[in-house]
């Protein structure tokens, strides 16, 4: 199984939801329209492809882009041929909200309560939603780029030692 051949089977089956991709370090990255977030991977899982792993799920702030600052990526595998795939979705503040892929996947259960923990991403269709790992009352997503790194107070570093 090759990179182009899940692509073209990508686009052939979802020809308006591929909105771009890359192959960065020679792994498939797929930006999809986060409407069709779930059909396109209930279709890598379900089709010939047999996409049956979910590694990871996690999310990602771009405060520069308004349209596309917030994203969520999943990581999947096929283990039999060992062959993997990178699909991304990015949406606006204002509709923070994509498809809970529970129903197809476990383990997406824990990784999507800490998406939603660090970052607020909304899984519709989530059976428990809420923070696992900050405190209930905590009131905001660590993870967003809205926060200092570090102490006001402190002069011997800044957030632009730590890329921003």
């Amino acid at each position: 199984m090759t990179n182009e051949f899940v692509l073209e089977a990508i686009t052939r089956e979802f020809p308006e939801s591929v909105i771009s991709s890359s192959e960065p370090y020679g792994m498939l990255t797929v930006e999809i329209k986060k409407e069709d977030i779930k059909k396109v991977i209930h279709y890598l899982k379900d089709s010939s492809l047999e996409i049956n792993f979910l590694t990871d799920v996690c999310g990602i702030h771009y405060p520069e882009f308004p349209e596309k600052e917030i994203g969520v990526i999943y990581h999947l595998q096929n283990m039999m041929t060992n062959f993997r795939i990178r699909i991304k979705a990015f949406m606006s503040r204002e509709n923070i909200e994509v498809d809970s892929l529970t129903d197809l996947y476990a383990g997406a259960n824990w990784m999507e309560r800490e998406t939603f923990d660090f970052f607020g991403i909304k899984f519709k269709g989530h059976p428990d939603l809420r923070p696992i790992l900050n405190m209930e009352d905590l009131g905001y997503h660590p993870m967003l780029k809205e926060y200092r790194l570090e102490d006001g107070t402190r002069t011997d570093k800044d957030d632009a030692m730590f890329g921003r």
